[in-house]
């Protein structure tokens, strides 16, 4: 097989030590790459029940079945998986970059990292070297911080760094992985387990050669690819970003604001896609082999509180720290999102959890002197600033915060869990799924919690492929038929921005991935990898203790209807739920209680796994 490097790279922070593993042609085939290679290693290697902060808690790092080669839009990501401590569920986490290229280039597809060094290290990969060096100094660094300070250290600017900053050595739930600065492995808390090892970050160096099995006819299909990367298919995200999403969702009512206490919010238009474009973003920039350059640099206004603050303005952190916070300074939210990034944490999650704050502080619930003194009302852009390095840094109310929006409302009580939008204890995104109701129950039943990058499905609610606010038992093969794709498009690993520039798109997948890795791929075989990372990944959760009862919404959007706009009226009621939740496990040969059957394992090759459906009957 050719792309594959064939080799696992295991790493004990207990003793210092590492050995290789191989897997072999049959492995890739079933697996793929990306979230199946992540996942299986994660089944295989994590012990039932353990506690995520637990030393023996696997961070895997795995790279995509493409990664490193010419295929538009994929070169450069990479995944990370562990037992999440936002959820105590599967943890799953992607990014790009240039650190997943420079991963395969050194000689690797996965990594795994189990136990806890004595005192703080990084990991510095150079080809076959391997060290354990150091990491003392840079103990309480920013992201930023640390990666240049490791580059300085190794003599080497190009050298990739994906590490951590104060967030997630200080065990803050939401913690994420940075790398080249503005990339995160954002969701679910990954950072924090590689802070509870005392890993500080890994650096990498890779010298070698990816070969690919059809060079020649390889270029020729790139060509026409790449024509369709960089055509209509992706002209949203070359121009405005994902950002060009605010005033779409607004004029929906599909907006979250105040803490999803409406779904549109009055200055949409000052913090929308196109005045950040006018008025705030001074350079756009692409990843490897990427002709589609999403990345817009915005910098925080001259004379402004926030003056000089840089930032990747991406609509999920756009609408966290701004409409979600009330919040219509861009400087403020510019400021918010470069604070993730140093602090190191989820971008999305702290500006739910700071939305929730503000609304227990204005219901009396947190008080001002909790806050250190701050008015933590909605819309105060500096008050959310100052809470969010409370946060970082686990101080005063920041440390009750800095335990996810579920955890902490069981600490503050007074009935606030109500106002703490999460799903499996990951925060909210940013589509109010009152109004969207394929996509709540795409974000009822995400593997990871509250998400809509594992199904994509709030798109036939906001093409109107579907009646958007009404359920029916249609949803369940919708949304199961996304959930394979996107493992899929995940696997390869393929920015999901070119989604829609594939043709098929499994037919083309799988001749991309024949002529790159030289293995005879089908359509089918693509599409049944996809159902079985599926059905692997609700085995992976049963076994940490999900039921058909974690398939759920957050109170607000089963019990408080959209206030005003198109969508008035609109919640997705428990009765809905159970419509769609009964048609997706039918869809999916699930029981109604969501247990994968005996039959449907042995169909996927899963039956070495069947022993976790026994223990949930």
């Amino acid at each position: 097989m050719k792309a594959y490097t064939g080799k696992i790279l295991y790493i004990d922070l207990n003793e210092r030590s590492t050995r290789l593993a191989s897997f072999d042609e049959d492995f890739a085939k079933e697996w793929i790459g990306g979230t199946g290679f992540g996942l299986k290693m994660l089944i295989d290697h994590l012990k039932p029940g353990i506690d995520a902060f637990d030393p023996e808690n696997p961070l895997i790092y795995v790279s995509g079945a493409v990664s490193g080669t010419m295929i538009p839009c994929t070169a450069s990501k990479f995944g990370v998986f562990a037992k999440s401590p936002a959820t105590g569920f599967l943890g799953e986490g992607y990014s790009t970059g240039q650190f997943g290229a420079e991963l395969r280039m050194a000689g690797y597809d996965i990594l795994i990292i189990t136990g806890k060094a004595d005192k703080p290290v990084y990991i510095w990969i150079d080809d076959d070297s391997v060290q354990f060096r150091d990491a003392s100094r840079l103990w309480g660094l920013t992201t930023w911080d640390t990666e240049l300070a490791v580059r300085d250290e190794l003599g080497d600017q190009n050298v990739r760094v994906s590490g951590i900053g104060p967030a997630g050595e200080n065990l803050n739930r939401f913690a994420a992985i940075i790398n080249d600065h503005y990339r995160a492995v954002g969701r679910t808390g990954l950072g924090a387990v590689m802070g509870s090892k005392n890993l500080k970050c890994i650096a990498l160096r890779g010298t070698n050669d990816i070969e690919v099995a059809y060079p020649k006819e390889l270029v020729e299909h790139c060509k026409d690819l790449y024509e369709r990367a960089k055509g209509p298919a992706t002209q949203k995200y070359r121009t405005l970003g994902t950002a060009a999403n605010v005033l779409t969702m607004n004029a929906q009512a599909s907006l979250p604001t105040n803490n999803y206490q409406s779904a549109q919010f009055d200055g949409a238009e000052k913090v929308s896609g196109e005045l950040f474009k006018e008025e705030y973003i001074v350079k756009t920039q692409g990843c490897s082999a990427c002709p589609c350059r999403c990345e817009h640099i915005a910098i925080a206004k001259e004379g402004s509180e926030f003056e000089g603050a840089v930032a990747r303005i991406e609509y999920e952190p756009l609408m966290a720290m701004g409409p979600h916070c009330g919040v219509d300074d861009p400087n403020a939210i510019i400021k918010g999102i470069e604070l993730a990034n140093e602090f190191g944490m989820d971008a999305i999650s702290i500006g739910i959890v700071v939305g929730f704050a503000m609304e227990c502080y204005e219901k009396g619930i947190i008080t001002k002197e909790q806050c250190g003194g701050l008015e933590l009302n909605f819309g105060n852009g500096h008050a959310m600033i100052e809470l969010i390095k409370m946060i970082g840094n686990r101080e005063l109310i920041g440390d009750v915060l800095a335990e996810g929006s579920r955890m902490a409302a069981e600490i503050i009580g007074h009935d606030s869990y109500k106002w703490a939008n999460q799903i499996k204890g990951l925060e909210m995104t940013g589509y109010d799924v009152r109004g969207l109701k394929t996509a709540a129950l795409g974000y009822a039943v995400s593997r990871r919690g509250a998400d809509h990058q594992r199904h994509g499905s709030y798109g036939h609610d906001t093409s109107g492929a579907v009646d958007r606010f009404s359920v029916g038992p249609e949803r369940g093969p919708l949304v199961r038929a996304d959930e394979d794709l996107y493992c899929i498009l995940d696997s390869f690993i393929i920015c999901k921005f070119t989604r829609n520039a594939w043709n098929g798109p499994y037919e083309e997948l799988a001749e991309v991935y024949t002529l790159v890795t030289g293995i005879p791929m089908t359509a089918e075989g693509l599409r049944l990898a996809g159902e079985r990372m599926n059905n692997l990944a609700r085995l992976i959760n049963m076994r940490e203790g999900l039921t058909r009862k974690d398939d759920t919404l957050p109170y607000r959007t089963m019990h408080d209807p959209i206030p005003t706009g198109p969508a008035a009226g609109s919640f997705v009621s428990q009765e809905e739920l159970d419509i769609m939740l009964d048609a997706y496990y039918a869809d999916r040969s699930w029981s109604n209680e969501g247990v994968p059957s005996v039959e449907k394992l042995a169909e996927l090759g899963l039956s070495a796994y069947a022993d976790i459906v026994a223990l949930a009957r």
